[in-house]
């Protein structure tokens, strides 16, 4: 296969130099008004789709949570567009100079540094000022680490919660994760490099013995797929340096309780000897993790001699 001209050797590089068509795209017709949700590459530069270039091409400004590290994959992609700055430390400032441009017929790309924005960044404030103003709002989808590191993980993807990133101090970490442990579901969240090892010694102290995957630089050349027990994943990055790059960091669901009905039914009839079947049933419950509904019909059994 003929290689486009300019492209890198090394298509796993990130460096690969696609070229964007100039000017107004035929088959993208005249881009209306309104604020574009644009995904960008997590990693590697051609993870783009070609949707997401036409619109970067056509804007009339690109909204940056970080304009260096846009200015990289719109060079790469052969595309030179007006930028500003949009993230957390100027949002409040920049919002309504961006309402006023989109009020006004302006044609603006949001873009975060990596991967689908409004995930952990202040996107979702101007999408929901833009609608309350009536301005249109269209998805450009594309990347997500989120999604990325679900799939690579191998855990349960049928129910899941993005959890962001924990809290920098350990009492507000702990309670966090308090919350979080009683849903059964993948939990997913983004970490530092340099909590890693605290964070994950407290989820392997609080949500027990379960399935987790450390994973870092994905869709890069030196991307890492870590998978292990919480337990053991928090002995390997107690001992070693802090891992370089994005850290996305996924939890299976709690493991599912075997429950011993031998052991509820000598429960059950030491304890309606002295509560009622609703009571004892939550309390049995509770202590075993056994299903309420079926202690309680268990329960009613007995009561009708059954």
């Amino acid at each position: 296969m003929k290689r486009p001209a300019g492209a890198s050797k090394n298509p796993l590089s990130g460096d690969t130099k696609t070229s964007a068509p100039q000017g107004k795209q035929e088959h993208l017709g005249e881009l209306t008004a309104g604020l574009y949700l644009t995904a960008t590459p997590i990693g590697h530069a051609r993870d783009v789709s070609l949707r997401a270039l036409d619109i970067l091409n056509a804007v009339d400004l690109i909204a940056a949570e970080d304009t260096r590290v846009t200015s990289k994959l719109l060079a790469i992609h052969g595309i030179a567009r007006p930028l500003t700055p949009y993230n957390d430390h100027n949002a409040a400032r920049e919002r309504p100079r961006l309402l006023e441009k989109l009020k006004a017929g302006a044609r603006i790309a949001l873009v975060s540094d990596a991967g689908t924005p409004l995930v952990s960044d202040p996107g979702f404030k101007l999408v929901r000022a833009a609608l309350a103003e009536g301005i249109a709002v269209h998805a450009v989808p594309g990347a997500s680490a989120v999604l990325t590191g679900l799939s690579l993980s191998g855990l349960p993807s049928d129910r899941f919660l993005f959890a962001g990133f924990l809290s920098a101090k350990s009492g507000e970490r702990r309670a966090a994760l308090e919350e979080l442990k009683s849903l059964r579901a993948t939990l997913i969240f983004f970490e530092s490099a340099q909590r890693l090892g605290d964070s994950l010694t407290e989820m392997s102290a609080i949500l027990g013995a379960r399935d987790a995957v450390v994973a870092r630089e994905m869709t890069k050349l030196h991307e890492e797929v870590r998978h292990g027990t919480l337990a053991a994943l928090a002995s390997h990055y107690a001992n070693a340096a802090p891992p370089k790059g994005e850290v996305t960091l996924l939890v299976g669901p709690p493991q599912e309780i075997e429950a011993d009905f031998g052991k509820i039914d000598s429960a059950l009839d030491a304890a309606l000897a002295f509560m009622p079947l609703k009571a004892a049933s939550e309390l049995i419950a509770e202590l075993t993790g056994a299903s309420r509904k079926e202690i309680y019909g268990l329960g009613l059994k007995k009561k009708n001699g059954a």
